[in-house]
């Protein structure tokens, strides 16, 4: 049977969207071949391919990987450089060996940055590269192109009549570390959140204003708090100060996570407000939950603390 890359009218009724509604008319859909040795880096990857209309499928092996491309033919494969047992190029040069698989874009996923390892990649086989550490807001677009630049060579891809792969499995539930406050306005880094965070046993608990938010710290009494910087109405200078105010709130560690171009001046003022951390975006999910982990041993003493007093 045939199936097309590109969506005729954009989602279909009941197809889950995206973060943001990303999936819009004319948005290429696909099987996406992600392989990458670290957990937490494919399980984001997966997560968010998922989250943009893709049926995504994930190794951690490069032979397996190389197996998975030959049997699914995927129309794009994600893959990882440094990787043990076989590295990304290696990968890359086997699977452009194999007849059913030497047409197959291959796309790096790489936090490589030194001169000549674009030319290299390019040489390697790959047709081009994402850096790392990966952007949630423009990393489906990056995706993207390089599937419409595959469909104008190839605008229908025919595949046998089989079902698709089955997305990356969600690692099993682990004993809730900490509950986390995240208040952001940006749907994107919400899913994001819980993507890298909820695998890891942390309790992920949202708002989207900083009114909301402070309803529901009330309620909750998370361990940390998380706020973006910019938000309409109340930003998050505005949340903190609410948050510092409330006597029942004040001793919760908080910490701002933004993307702003002026983090740099941004962090001085959070952290002359008493913010206990600034932490830009993009980050490595990994280096995400060390920052936070550092905050979290005071944040339960404080918790337990209030407990105590009530």
């Amino acid at each position: 049977m045939a199936w097309s890359r590109r969506a005729k009218t954009g989602a279909k009724r009941g197809q889950r969207k995206g973060p943001g509604e990303a999936l819009k008319k004319g948005t290429i859909t696909a099987r996406i071949l992600v392989i990458e040795d670290n957990p937490t880096n494919l399980q984001l990857v997966v997560y968010l391919l998922q989250a943009f209309g893709h049926v995504a499928s994930g190794t951690r092996e490069g032979a397996e990987g190389i197996e998975m491309a030959r049997h699914h033919r995927p129309d794009l494969i994600l893959l990882d450089i440094h990787m043990p047992k076989m590295d990304g190029y290696e990968v890359a040069g086997r699977l452009r060996e194999t007849p059913d698989c030497r047409h197959i874009p291959i796309v790096a996923v790489t936090a490589l940055a030194m001169v000549g390892d674009r030319e290299k990649l390019l040489t390697s086989g790959f047709d081009g590269y994402i850096s790392k550490p990966i952007d949630p807001e423009t990393f489906a677009a990056k995706v993207q192109d390089f599937l419409e630049a595959a469909a104008k060579a190839d605008p229908v891809v025919h595949h046998p009549a089989e079902p698709p792969p089955a997305p990356f499995p969600v690692s099993d539930q682990r004993r809730k570390r900490a509950v986390l406050l995240f208040v952001d306005n940006t749907a994107a880094n919400i899913h994001l959140a819980r993507s890298q965070l909820e695998p890891q046993g942390y309790e992920i608990l949202t708002a989207t204003s900083a009114l909301e938010g402070m309803a529901l710290a009330r309620r909750a009494k998370p361990d940390l708090i998380v706020s973006d910087v910019h938000m309409p109405h109340h930003d998050g200078y505005d949340f903190q100060s609410m948050v510092q105010a409330d006597p029942e709130l004040a001793q919760i560690p908080f910490v701002f996570l933004s993307s702003s171009v002026w983090s740099i001046r941004e962090k001085e003022t959070a952290l002359t407000r008493g913010a206990r951390k600034f932490i830009s975006r993009p980050i490595e999910p990994e280096a995400l939950v060390a920052e936070l982990e550092a905050c979290l041993p005071p944040a339960k003493e404080a918790r337990k603390a209030q407990g105590s007093g009530s």
